[in-house]
């Protein structure tokens, strides 16, 4: 059997693998990987696995959008250190969950399920499952910040989500950059911002953008596979997207 892991942390994922060997020493680990971007890659070239064990929070983001934006019929078990992410759902679509630190049993309880809905379930019924719980995570999960409270001078405004162009970091400082060009100082890193705005909306282009699909104004290909951005207002800086997470970005602009 052959499985992937996708785990952001080193550790956790060295971990997962001898648990998995040692619940079953005839599964075969074909990949760690440890992003989105990541992720989105292998699945571009790569044939799917018969099971996957994914984190749900990386470093780049939630692995949801990984399942949002590529054709995965493969069974998914999911790892977490949180409780948040609509739990139910992923019992009542029968897809695994495993509450980290994870233990071994569950774990083999985990691959014994896996074993037993083999037998039941084909890719496409997977494929539905998936769906269904992505769905569900829209409509019953997390809720995404849709304005945000900024300061100028001895005022408080409030900005709507669709009145944002793109947020730039400089100089250690996060701004708000609005659509009709004024910036504004906001509290929060790039890291928090990604995990607050809605991923239909906004797209982590580097380690100094996020963007709103309505700012993006021009995509032109760029030398060793990157691509560089037009924004709307003007970027003060270069706005590329790197080799590895160009394809995903294409296939959120295409979504």
């Amino acid at each position: 059997m052959k499985t992937l892991i996708i785990e952001d942390e080193y550790p956790a994922a060295e971990r997962l693998e001898k648990m998995i060997h040692k619940a079953d020493a005839d599964i075969q680990i074909i990949g760690v990987l440890d992003s989105i971007a990541a992720a989105g890659n292998w699945f571009s070239v790569n044939p799917l696995p018969d099971l996957i064990f994914s984190d749900i929070q990386l470093s780049d983001g939630l692995s949801f959008h990984i399942f949002e934006l590529f054709s995965v019929k493969a069974p998914i078990i999911f790892t977490t250190s949180y409780d948040e992410y609509a739990i139910k759902a992923f019992k009542v679509k029968s897809i695994d969950y495993l509450l980290k630190p994870i233990k071994q049993q569950e774990l083999e309880d985990a691959l014994a399920k896996f074993k037993e809905m083999q037998n039941v379930f084909s890719p496409s019924d997977y494929a539905l499952r998936i769906e269904s719980l992505l769905d569900n995570l829209h409509t019953s999960g997390k809720k995404y910040k849709n304005r945000f409270l900024v300061k100028q001078h001895d005022q408080l405004i409030p900005i709507a989500q669709e009145e944002i162009a793109y947020f730039l970091t400089a100089n250690e400082m996060v701004c708000l950059i609005r659509k009709d060009g004024r910036q504004f100082l906001v509290d929060y890193t790039l890291e928090e911002l990604d995990k607050l705005l809605d991923p239909q909306h906004f797209f982590r282009l580097n380690r100094q953008f996020i963007a709103s699909l309505s700012s993006i104004t021009r995509i032109h290909t760029y030398f060793n596979g990157k691509l560089k951005l037009e924004l709307k207002p003007e970027a003060s800086q270069e706005v590329l997207v790197s080799r590895e997470k160009a394809q995903l970005f294409k296939d959120w602009m295409e979504s």
